[in-house]
């Protein structure tokens, strides 16, 4: 399986949405999960958003910084994850989609730096071992600074940007860096404006991996809880989130099997990536 980064730029290009749409449409075989995890040093934004601040914030990220300096960092992190396996409607669906809330306000990530090199372990032992899927929302800085080994260590690394001649302006150095950082990266297009994808390519000199439709009030379920209309799995937006869900996976192994054709690093040899 896999461990995925999504990375924005400014511009508001709809990272966490997206991310989102994915966990929740994400293609899982029997007894597989995914866990979405906001990483975004400015903070997250599902807590207050899809889940309308119904649970506080009693789960996250902030919380782990507590227990790594008492050596519970591995029993803690499991204790923070949230159950969105019920959004579509099925409260009695198996726990099999989960979310680790980011930090809630921007100041708390000073108190993370040195939890970021212990969540990419964690991260990968949780692929490694059981099979997991784990995607990243990096936000806009996620993979710079301290939190950059999260991009690092992903199978893949993916740029969410909107075709519209502002945000390809925007991308455009977010993209270089990016690529100086970890090598290749693809981009996620969410189909608002006019330009093609392979105009997108040409500027950003980057391949479009996969697209997902402006779909405003599907969207709008996502990232402020709006009311979920009969059958939201099946909207526009979703349709193609599990599409992309694919072509991510897809995306994932062969940069894997490129980097680490021996499959040293999965089997734990020291010094394999």
């Amino acid at each position: 399986m896999a461990v995925i980064a999504l990375a924005g730029c400014s511009g508001a290009p709809g990272v966490t949405t997206s991310a989102l749409a994915l966990l929740l449409a994400w293609p899982l075989e029997p007894g597989r999960r995914m866990i979405l995890a906001e990483c975004d040093p400015d903070g997250g934004a599902v807590l207050h958003g899809l889940l309308q601040g119904t649970l506080g914030d009693r789960y996250g990220l902030h919380n782990l910084s507590v227990a790594a300096r008492k050596g519970e960092f591995g029993e803690a992190f499991w204790r923070q994850l949230i159950d969105l396996s019920g959004e579509d409607g099925q409260q009695d669906s198996r726990p099999d989609r989960l979310l680790l809330p980011g930090v809630t306000d921007s100041a708390q990530a000073a108190s993370l730096s040195p939890v970021w090199k212990s969540l990419s372990r964690m991260f990968r032992g949780i692929e490694t071992d059981h099979g997991h899927d784990v995607l990243l929302d990096l936000g806009r800085r996620g993979a710079f600074g301290p939190s950059g080994v999260l991009a690092e260590q992903a199978d893949a690394v993916l740029v969410v940007v909107r075709n519209t001649l502002r945000c390809l302006q925007a991308a455009q150095g977010r993209v270089r860096q990016l690529e100086e950082q970890v090598g290749d990266v693809g981009l996620l297009v969410i189909d608002e404006g006019p330009y093609p994808a392979g105009e997108v390519q040409r500027v950003l000199q980057a391949p479009v991996v996969a697209t997902l439709p402006y779909a405003p009030s599907d969207a709008q379920v996502l990232s402020d809880g709006a009311e979920q209309p009969r059958h939201f799995l099946q909207s526009k937006l979703m349709r193609a989130a599990r599409t992309v869900g694919v072509l991510l996976v897809q995306r994932a192994a062969v940069r894997r099997a490129r980097l680490d054709p021996r499959g040293a690093f999965a089997s734990g040899v020291p010094g394999a990536r």
